[in-house]
């Protein structure tokens, strides 16, 4: 079941868009939107639009390659919430993924940040990628993730 949340949005525009959780070394890849656009400046899962014919992880597959200049695998589903913006109704999927090929570059951020999770809530995060953040942190915090060698 998708969390619903308030908000006002345009009737009809929806937006199915997908988001990759890169994990490396224990630390998150989170990207801030640039200046321009919608939502300046929030952080963000790197990804994009699911186009026509795509399933979601070849929508992420391309995304990553064209925004950030690496390849990824796509893993396990960590959450999908639906965000009512004010400019549309946002479907966000977002999946963990491993970075095999390339450091991310960015072509359409303004920054990139590897977080800890213990730190990524510091972040001003866009609405509708913030229910993954509490799975996240689950996730990478649980006690066999954190205990000591």
């Amino acid at each position: 079941m998708l969390p619903a949340s308030r908000g006002r949005a345009r009737l009809g525009k929806q937006i199915d868009v997908v988001g990759a959780v890169i994990v490396r070394d224990g630390m998150v890849l989170c990207a801030q939107r640039g200046p321009s656009g919608n939502l300046p400046y929030k952080w963000e899962f790197p990804g994009g639009k699911i186009e026509p014919g795509e399933t979601p992880r070849q929508a992420l597959e391309r995304e990553i390659d064209e925004e950030l200049k690496c390849t990824i695998a796509v893993g396990e589903e960590v959450e999908s919430t639906r965000h009512n913006y004010d400019f549309a109704t946002i479907t966000l999927t977002t999946f963990y993924c491993e970075l095999l090929d390339g450091l991310p570059q960015l072509t359409e951020h303004a920054a990139a940040r590897w977080v800890l999770p213990s730190e990524i809530e510091d972040l001003d995060w866009a609405p509708a990628d913030i229910p993954a953040i509490a799975k996240i942190k689950r996730d990478l915090l649980s006690p066999r993730q954190a205990s000591p060698e």
